[in-house]
Protein backbone atom coordinates (compact mmCIF):
# COMPACT_ATOMS: atom_id res chain seq x y z
CA UNK A 1 0.00 0.00 0.00
CA UNK A 2 0.98 3.42 -0.94
CA UNK A 3 1.67 5.70 1.50
CA UNK A 4 1.01 9.22 1.71
CA UNK A 5 2.84 12.33 3.70
CA UNK A 6 0.84 14.28 5.47
CA UNK A 7 2.39 18.00 4.67
CA UNK A 8 2.13 20.21 7.89
CA UNK A 9 -0.34 23.21 7.75
CA UNK A 10 1.52 26.74 7.99
CA UNK A 11 0.34 28.60 10.10
CA UNK A 12 0.99 32.27 9.45
CA UNK A 13 1.81 34.35 12.53
CA UNK A 14 -1.13 37.40 13.52
CA UNK A 15 -0.17 40.63 12.11
CA UNK A 16 0.44 43.27 14.89
CA UNK A 17 -2.79 45.02 13.37
CA UNK A 18 -4.51 41.85 14.02
CA UNK A 19 -3.17 41.25 17.41
CA UNK A 20 -4.41 45.21 18.18
CA UNK A 21 -8.06 44.64 17.06
CA UNK A 22 -7.84 41.78 19.65
CA UNK A 23 -6.84 43.24 22.49
CA UNK A 24 -9.47 46.14 21.87
CA UNK A 25 -12.33 43.82 21.15
CA UNK A 26 -11.33 41.85 24.59
CA UNK A 27 -11.37 45.32 26.22
CA UNK A 28 -14.77 46.22 24.75
CA UNK A 29 -16.52 43.42 25.78
CA UNK A 30 -15.03 42.82 29.03
CA UNK A 31 -16.95 46.39 29.69
CA UNK A 32 -20.50 44.54 29.16
CA UNK A 33 -20.04 43.89 32.45
CA UNK A 34 -21.15 47.64 33.17
CA UNK A 35 -23.11 49.57 31.33
CA UNK A 36 -24.62 51.70 33.71
CA UNK A 37 -23.67 53.13 36.94
CA UNK A 38 -20.13 54.42 35.71
CA UNK A 39 -21.51 57.97 35.91
CA UNK A 40 -20.46 60.65 38.23
CA UNK A 41 -22.23 64.34 39.36
CA UNK A 42 -20.80 65.72 36.38
CA UNK A 43 -22.48 63.07 33.79
CA UNK A 44 -25.35 65.03 33.90
CA UNK A 45 -23.97 68.59 32.84
CA UNK A 46 -22.09 66.95 29.55
CA UNK A 47 -25.23 64.84 28.54
CA UNK A 48 -27.75 67.39 28.66
CA UNK A 49 -25.12 69.54 26.74
CA UNK A 50 -25.51 67.05 23.90
CA UNK A 51 -28.93 66.54 24.05
CA UNK A 52 -29.11 70.57 23.58
CA UNK A 53 -27.07 70.44 20.51
CA UNK A 54 -28.82 67.80 19.31
CA UNK A 55 -32.44 69.91 19.63
CA UNK A 56 -33.88 68.65 22.25
CA UNK A 57 -35.47 71.09 24.22
CA UNK A 58 -34.67 72.25 27.98
CA UNK A 59 -37.40 70.40 29.54
CA UNK A 60 -37.03 66.83 27.12
CA UNK A 61 -32.76 67.10 28.08
CA UNK A 62 -33.68 67.34 31.60
CA UNK A 63 -36.16 64.48 31.69
CA UNK A 64 -33.67 62.35 29.12
CA UNK A 65 -30.50 63.22 31.45
CA UNK A 66 -32.13 62.69 34.82
CA UNK A 67 -33.98 58.98 33.94
CA UNK A 68 -30.14 58.42 33.07
CA UNK A 69 -28.48 59.37 35.77
CA UNK A 70 -31.22 58.01 38.39
CA UNK A 71 -31.33 54.35 36.72
CA UNK A 72 -27.36 54.24 37.05
CA UNK A 73 -27.91 55.00 40.69
CA UNK A 74 -30.73 52.63 41.21
CA UNK A 75 -28.73 49.63 39.72
CA UNK A 76 -25.76 50.40 41.99
CA UNK A 77 -28.03 50.40 44.95
CA UNK A 78 -29.34 47.17 43.45
CA UNK A 79 -26.12 45.63 43.10
CA UNK A 80 -24.77 46.99 46.77
CA UNK A 81 -27.85 45.35 47.90
CA UNK A 82 -27.51 41.90 46.61
CA UNK A 83 -24.28 42.02 48.45
CA UNK A 84 -24.62 43.52 51.59
CA UNK A 85 -24.59 40.82 54.27
CA UNK A 86 -27.80 41.88 56.40
CA UNK A 87 -30.17 43.09 53.70
CA UNK A 88 -29.59 40.61 50.39
CA UNK A 89 -33.00 39.35 50.87
CA UNK A 90 -34.94 41.92 50.74
CA UNK A 91 -37.10 43.57 47.50
CA UNK A 92 -34.85 45.17 45.63
CA UNK A 93 -34.37 49.10 46.02
CA UNK A 94 -34.64 49.72 42.04
CA UNK A 95 -38.20 51.50 42.09
CA UNK A 96 -37.64 53.62 45.38
CA UNK A 97 -33.88 54.93 44.52
CA UNK A 98 -35.63 55.94 41.33
CA UNK A 99 -38.34 57.85 42.35
CA UNK A 100 -36.53 59.79 45.06
CA UNK A 101 -33.55 60.57 42.83
CA UNK A 102 -35.97 61.89 40.29
CA UNK A 103 -37.90 63.74 43.00
CA UNK A 104 -34.69 65.17 44.05
CA UNK A 105 -33.22 66.31 40.54
CA UNK A 106 -36.58 67.62 39.57
CA UNK A 107 -37.12 70.00 42.66
CA UNK A 108 -33.93 71.74 41.43
CA UNK A 109 -34.44 72.14 38.25
CA UNK A 110 -37.99 72.83 38.11
CA UNK A 111 -36.85 76.07 40.18
CA UNK A 112 -34.32 77.62 37.77
CA UNK A 113 -36.46 76.82 35.06
CA UNK A 114 -38.97 78.75 36.58
CA UNK A 115 -36.49 81.11 37.42
CA UNK A 116 -35.61 81.67 33.54
CA UNK A 117 -31.91 79.92 34.38
CA UNK A 118 -32.26 78.85 30.82
CA UNK A 119 -29.17 80.12 28.69
CA UNK A 120 -26.76 78.04 27.54
CA UNK A 121 -26.59 74.42 26.51
CA UNK A 122 -26.72 72.79 29.62
CA UNK A 123 -29.69 72.19 31.81
CA UNK A 124 -29.50 74.21 34.92
CA UNK A 125 -28.45 71.07 37.55
CA UNK A 126 -26.51 74.00 39.47
CA UNK A 127 -26.34 77.28 39.44
CA UNK A 128 -25.24 79.43 36.53
CA UNK A 129 -21.50 80.07 37.57
CA UNK A 130 -20.89 76.93 38.19
CA UNK A 131 -22.35 76.10 34.76
CA UNK A 132 -20.95 78.69 32.94
CA UNK A 133 -17.46 75.85 33.35
CA UNK A 134 -18.87 72.87 31.45
CA UNK A 135 -20.38 75.61 28.72
CA UNK A 136 -16.70 76.51 28.02
CA UNK A 137 -16.12 72.62 27.10
CA UNK A 138 -18.08 71.96 24.06
CA UNK A 139 -15.79 69.66 22.47
CA UNK A 140 -16.78 66.03 24.66
CA UNK A 141 -20.50 67.04 24.20
CA UNK A 142 -20.62 67.37 20.13
CA UNK A 143 -18.54 64.04 20.37
CA UNK A 144 -21.80 62.88 22.27
CA UNK A 145 -24.29 63.54 19.47
CA UNK A 146 -23.65 60.87 17.10
CA UNK A 147 -23.55 58.03 19.56
CA UNK A 148 -26.67 58.96 21.91
CA UNK A 149 -28.73 59.83 18.59
CA UNK A 150 -27.91 56.70 17.15
CA UNK A 151 -28.02 54.22 20.32
CA UNK A 152 -29.93 56.08 22.58
CA UNK A 153 -28.57 57.76 25.79
CA UNK A 154 -27.65 54.30 27.76
CA UNK A 155 -25.97 52.60 24.93
CA UNK A 156 -24.48 55.65 23.41
CA UNK A 157 -22.60 56.72 26.25
CA UNK A 158 -21.07 53.24 27.14
CA UNK A 159 -20.10 52.97 22.97
CA UNK A 160 -18.74 56.58 23.53
CA UNK A 161 -16.72 55.51 26.25
CA UNK A 162 -15.39 52.23 24.61
CA UNK A 163 -14.54 54.59 21.42
CA UNK A 164 -12.75 56.89 23.09
CA UNK A 165 -10.82 54.38 25.64
CA UNK A 166 -10.29 51.71 22.71
CA UNK A 167 -8.57 54.98 20.57
CA UNK A 168 -6.28 55.72 23.94
CA UNK A 169 -5.31 52.15 23.32
CA UNK A 170 -4.50 51.81 19.76
CA UNK A 171 -2.36 55.38 20.04
CA UNK A 172 -0.09 54.05 22.94
CA UNK A 173 0.35 51.31 20.73
CA UNK A 174 1.57 53.92 17.79
CA UNK A 175 3.58 56.04 20.08
CA UNK A 176 5.77 53.02 21.09
CA UNK A 177 6.08 51.82 17.27
CA UNK A 178 7.23 55.63 16.20
CA UNK A 179 10.16 54.94 18.62
CA UNK A 180 10.83 51.26 17.09
CA UNK A 181 9.40 49.49 20.08
CA UNK A 182 9.04 45.88 19.07
CA UNK A 183 5.44 44.70 18.71
CA UNK A 184 5.13 43.00 21.86
CA UNK A 185 7.06 46.22 23.94
CA UNK A 186 4.10 48.47 21.80
CA UNK A 187 1.30 45.85 22.42
CA UNK A 188 1.94 45.99 26.09
CA UNK A 189 1.43 49.51 26.07
CA UNK A 190 -1.81 49.32 24.08
CA UNK A 191 -2.97 46.68 27.19
CA UNK A 192 -1.34 48.71 30.22
CA UNK A 193 -3.78 51.81 29.30
CA UNK A 194 -6.96 49.55 29.24
CA UNK A 195 -5.73 47.59 32.36
CA UNK A 196 -4.15 50.45 34.29
CA UNK A 197 -6.56 53.73 35.78
CA UNK A 198 -6.19 54.94 32.52
CA UNK A 199 -8.89 52.78 31.10
CA UNK A 200 -11.14 52.72 33.82
CA UNK A 201 -11.07 56.97 34.21
CA UNK A 202 -11.90 57.13 30.43
CA UNK A 203 -14.79 54.89 30.23
CA UNK A 204 -16.88 56.89 32.79
CA UNK A 205 -18.66 59.49 30.57
CA UNK A 206 -16.41 62.75 31.47
CA UNK A 207 -13.81 64.60 29.87
CA UNK A 208 -10.72 62.87 31.30
CA UNK A 209 -11.21 59.83 29.17
CA UNK A 210 -10.93 62.42 25.58
CA UNK A 211 -8.28 64.17 27.26
CA UNK A 212 -6.25 61.30 27.70
CA UNK A 213 -6.65 60.26 24.24
CA UNK A 214 -5.91 63.90 22.82
CA UNK A 215 -2.68 64.02 25.31
CA UNK A 216 -1.45 60.51 23.57
CA UNK A 217 -1.87 62.03 20.46
CA UNK A 218 0.25 65.06 21.01
CA UNK A 219 2.75 62.56 22.71
CA UNK A 220 2.67 60.44 19.44
CA UNK A 221 3.23 63.94 17.20
CA UNK A 222 6.23 64.30 19.41
CA UNK A 223 7.16 60.52 18.84
CA UNK A 224 7.42 61.69 15.14
CA UNK A 225 9.65 64.49 15.21
CA UNK A 226 11.90 62.91 17.05
CA UNK A 227 11.67 60.04 14.44
CA UNK A 228 12.35 62.38 11.39
CA UNK A 229 8.86 63.16 10.74
CA UNK A 230 8.83 66.84 11.50
CA UNK A 231 6.24 68.46 9.50
CA UNK A 232 3.56 65.64 10.51
CA UNK A 233 4.53 65.27 14.05
CA UNK A 234 4.08 68.89 14.55
CA UNK A 235 1.42 69.16 12.80
CA UNK A 236 -0.59 66.58 14.80
CA UNK A 237 0.78 68.55 18.04
CA UNK A 238 -0.96 71.85 16.93
CA UNK A 239 -4.19 69.49 16.06
CA UNK A 240 -3.98 68.09 19.36
CA UNK A 241 -3.80 71.33 21.48
CA UNK A 242 -6.37 72.78 19.74
CA UNK A 243 -8.79 69.95 20.26
CA UNK A 244 -7.58 70.07 23.64
CA UNK A 245 -9.22 73.64 24.13
CA UNK A 246 -12.27 72.50 23.37
CA UNK A 247 -12.75 70.05 25.77
CA UNK A 248 -10.32 71.18 28.40
CA UNK A 249 -8.81 74.76 27.90
CA UNK A 250 -6.66 74.52 31.34
CA UNK A 251 -5.11 70.76 29.88
CA UNK A 252 -4.24 72.96 26.66
CA UNK A 253 -2.42 76.08 28.30
CA UNK A 254 -0.81 73.17 30.50
CA UNK A 255 0.60 71.20 27.84
CA UNK A 256 1.17 73.81 25.61
CA UNK A 257 3.88 75.24 28.39
CA UNK A 258 5.24 71.53 29.45
CA UNK A 259 5.70 70.48 25.98
CA UNK A 260 7.24 73.63 24.98
CA UNK A 261 9.71 73.55 28.05
CA UNK A 262 10.18 70.30 27.36
CA UNK A 263 12.09 71.09 24.05
CA UNK A 264 13.69 73.89 25.70
CA UNK A 265 15.52 71.68 28.13
CA UNK A 266 16.29 68.46 25.02
CA UNK A 267 17.63 71.43 23.40
CA UNK A 268 20.03 72.49 26.14
CA UNK A 269 20.97 68.36 26.66
CA UNK A 270 22.11 68.60 22.74
CA UNK A 271 23.73 71.34 22.86
CA UNK A 272 21.71 73.50 20.54
CA UNK A 273 21.00 76.10 22.99
CA UNK A 274 24.72 76.56 24.29
CA UNK A 275 25.93 78.50 22.14
CA UNK A 276 28.89 81.72 22.65
CA UNK A 277 26.94 84.37 23.75
CA UNK A 278 28.04 87.25 20.78
CA UNK A 279 27.34 90.50 20.11
CA UNK A 280 23.40 89.46 18.96
CA UNK A 281 22.19 86.00 19.45
CA UNK A 282 19.71 85.82 17.05
CA UNK A 283 21.53 84.24 14.78
CA UNK A 284 22.13 81.25 16.06
CA UNK A 285 18.85 81.20 18.04
CA UNK A 286 16.79 80.97 14.94
CA UNK A 287 18.67 78.29 13.60
CA UNK A 288 17.59 76.52 16.01
CA UNK A 289 14.44 77.42 16.23
CA UNK A 290 14.31 76.31 12.51
CA UNK A 291 15.09 73.08 13.12
CA UNK A 292 12.20 70.34 14.09
CA UNK A 293 12.93 70.94 17.83
CA UNK A 294 12.63 74.53 17.94
CA UNK A 295 9.58 74.44 15.58
CA UNK A 296 7.72 72.35 18.06
CA UNK A 297 8.67 74.51 21.02
CA UNK A 298 7.41 77.23 18.79
CA UNK A 299 4.19 75.39 17.92
CA UNK A 300 3.08 74.51 22.02
CA UNK A 301 4.22 78.24 22.82
CA UNK A 302 1.69 79.41 20.58
CA UNK A 303 -0.72 77.03 22.06
CA UNK A 304 -0.58 78.00 25.21
CA UNK A 305 -0.69 81.38 24.37
CA UNK A 306 -3.89 80.96 21.86
CA UNK A 307 -4.98 79.76 24.74
CA UNK A 308 -5.14 82.42 26.96
CA UNK A 309 -5.72 84.80 24.54
CA UNK A 310 -9.28 82.84 23.02
CA UNK A 311 -10.42 82.24 26.79
CA UNK A 312 -10.21 86.03 27.49
CA UNK A 313 -11.74 86.55 24.52
CA UNK A 314 -14.71 83.96 24.97
CA UNK A 315 -15.13 84.93 28.46
CA UNK A 316 -14.48 81.68 30.20
CA UNK A 317 -14.45 81.21 33.66
CA UNK A 318 -11.10 82.87 35.21
CA UNK A 319 -8.62 80.95 37.56
CA UNK A 320 -10.01 82.90 40.02
CA UNK A 321 -13.65 81.88 39.41
CA UNK A 322 -12.16 78.87 39.36
CA UNK A 323 -10.87 79.03 42.87
CA UNK A 324 -14.53 80.36 44.34
CA UNK A 325 -15.62 77.49 43.11
CA UNK A 326 -13.44 74.99 45.18
CA UNK A 327 -13.64 76.90 47.86
CA UNK A 328 -17.37 77.52 48.31
CA UNK A 329 -18.67 73.97 47.57
CA UNK A 330 -19.87 75.01 44.15
CA UNK A 331 -20.60 78.34 44.66
CA UNK A 332 -23.43 77.11 47.41
CA UNK A 333 -21.69 79.84 50.04
CA UNK A 334 -20.94 83.59 49.92
CA UNK A 335 -17.53 84.28 48.15
CA UNK A 336 -14.37 84.25 50.47
CA UNK A 337 -12.86 87.61 50.71
CA UNK A 338 -8.79 86.21 50.86
CA UNK A 339 -9.14 83.15 48.69
CA UNK A 340 -5.59 82.93 47.57
CA UNK A 341 -4.35 82.25 51.21
CA UNK A 342 -6.60 79.68 52.06
CA UNK A 343 -5.53 78.11 48.49
CA UNK A 344 -2.68 77.87 49.80
CA UNK A 345 -3.03 76.79 53.07
CA UNK A 346 -5.27 74.10 51.43
CA UNK A 347 -2.75 73.36 48.71
CA UNK A 348 0.12 72.24 51.67
CA UNK A 349 -3.00 70.44 53.49
CA UNK A 350 -3.79 68.33 50.58
CA UNK A 351 -0.02 67.09 49.46
CA UNK A 352 1.04 65.83 52.64
CA UNK A 353 -2.37 63.86 52.57
CA UNK A 354 -1.80 62.77 49.11
CA UNK A 355 1.88 61.50 49.79
CA UNK A 356 0.60 59.84 53.32
CA UNK A 357 -2.00 57.86 51.34
CA UNK A 358 0.45 57.34 48.23
CA UNK A 359 3.30 56.02 51.02
CA UNK A 360 0.51 54.31 52.63
CA UNK A 361 -0.15 52.01 49.13
CA UNK A 362 2.90 52.90 47.00
CA UNK A 363 1.83 51.61 44.07
CA UNK A 364 1.72 54.45 42.29
CA UNK A 365 4.83 55.93 43.09
CA UNK A 366 6.26 52.62 42.67
CA UNK A 367 5.06 52.37 39.04
CA UNK A 368 5.77 56.71 38.47
CA UNK A 369 9.25 56.15 39.07
CA UNK A 370 10.04 52.65 37.54
CA UNK A 371 8.47 53.83 34.24
CA UNK A 372 10.27 57.52 34.18
CA UNK A 373 13.72 55.21 34.83
CA UNK A 374 12.73 53.05 31.98
CA UNK A 375 11.74 56.09 29.61
CA UNK A 376 14.43 58.38 30.58
CA UNK A 377 17.17 55.19 29.73
CA UNK A 378 15.80 53.82 26.41
CA UNK A 379 14.62 56.71 25.00
CA UNK A 380 15.85 60.32 26.78
CA UNK A 381 14.45 62.69 24.35
CA UNK A 382 10.95 61.01 24.19
CA UNK A 383 11.35 60.33 27.85
CA UNK A 384 11.35 64.64 28.49
CA UNK A 385 8.33 65.06 26.47
CA UNK A 386 6.78 61.79 28.59
CA UNK A 387 7.82 63.34 31.42
CA UNK A 388 6.41 66.71 30.54
CA UNK A 389 3.37 65.58 29.65
CA UNK A 390 2.78 63.69 32.67
CA UNK A 391 3.18 66.62 34.80
CA UNK A 392 0.07 68.16 33.10
CA UNK A 393 -1.77 65.95 35.79
CA UNK A 394 -0.17 67.07 38.81
CA UNK A 395 -0.86 70.85 37.73
CA UNK A 396 -4.45 69.52 37.09
CA UNK A 397 -4.61 68.14 40.61
CA UNK A 398 -2.44 71.40 41.89
CA UNK A 399 -5.34 73.47 40.81
CA UNK A 400 -8.21 71.52 42.43
CA UNK A 401 -6.77 70.17 45.88
CA UNK A 402 -9.60 68.15 46.61
CA UNK A 403 -8.28 64.63 48.44
CA UNK A 404 -12.88 63.46 47.60
CA UNK A 405 -13.13 64.65 44.17
CA UNK A 406 -13.91 60.98 42.14
CA UNK A 407 -10.53 59.29 43.15
CA UNK A 408 -7.57 60.34 41.43
CA UNK A 409 -9.51 61.61 38.04
CA UNK A 410 -7.49 64.92 38.52
CA UNK A 411 -4.69 63.37 38.36
CA UNK A 412 -5.02 60.63 36.11
CA UNK A 413 -2.85 62.22 33.19
CA UNK A 414 0.22 60.97 35.03
CA UNK A 415 -0.85 57.36 34.83
CA UNK A 416 0.69 57.62 31.28
CA UNK A 417 3.78 57.46 32.31
CA UNK A 418 3.85 53.88 33.14
CA UNK A 419 1.58 53.48 30.44
CA UNK A 420 4.49 54.28 27.87
CA UNK A 421 7.48 53.66 30.49
CA UNK A 422 6.88 50.48 31.94
CA UNK A 423 7.30 48.46 28.53
CA UNK A 424 10.26 50.60 27.32
CA UNK A 425 12.16 49.61 30.81
CA UNK A 426 11.42 46.07 30.09
CA UNK A 427 12.56 46.47 26.90
CA UNK A 428 15.64 47.69 28.15
CA UNK A 429 15.76 44.76 30.52
CA UNK A 430 15.47 41.89 27.94
CA UNK A 431 16.95 43.27 24.49
CA UNK A 432 20.31 42.95 26.16
CA UNK A 433 19.50 39.27 27.53
CA UNK A 434 18.77 38.30 23.92
CA UNK A 435 21.27 39.90 22.12
CA UNK A 436 23.64 38.17 24.79
CA UNK A 437 22.46 34.82 24.34
CA UNK A 438 22.47 35.29 20.45
CA UNK A 439 26.14 35.52 21.06
CA UNK A 440 26.72 39.37 20.42
CA UNK A 441 28.21 41.51 22.78
CA UNK A 442 24.97 43.73 24.62
CA UNK A 443 24.90 47.40 23.88
CA UNK A 444 22.45 50.07 22.75
CA UNK A 445 20.73 49.70 19.75
CA UNK A 446 22.33 52.15 17.34
CA UNK A 447 18.79 54.10 16.94
CA UNK A 448 18.12 54.60 20.50
CA UNK A 449 21.60 55.87 20.26
CA UNK A 450 21.18 58.37 17.31
CA UNK A 451 17.63 59.69 19.66
CA UNK A 452 19.95 59.90 22.62
CA UNK A 453 22.65 62.88 21.03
Amino acid sequence: MRRFAVKPRLVRPRSPRSWVVVIAAVFAVLQLANISGRDTPDTKNYLSYALSLRGESKQDAAALTIDYACAGKASIARRNQSVHVMRFHRPSPTRRVMEECRRDLWRGVSQRLRARETAGHTVPFMPPRFMRIFEARPGYPALLVPFITVLGVKWGLWASGVAITVTGGVLAFLVLRTLRAPTGTALAGQALFYVLPCGTTAMRPMTEGLLLTLTLAALWGCAQVLEGRARAGTWLVGASLAALFTVKHSQALFLGLCLGGACAVIGVRRGGLRRPLRKSPRPWLRTWLRQPLGTLAVVAGCGAVATVLMARALHYPSESESLQDLLTAHFSRPDRAHPWPEFLHLEVGFWVEWLRRQLWEPVFLTAVVAAAWGALRGRPAFGGFLLAAAFTGVLNQAGHPDINIWGDRLIVVVWLLPVLGIPLLVEGVVRPRVRASAGTVPGPLRRDAEVAR
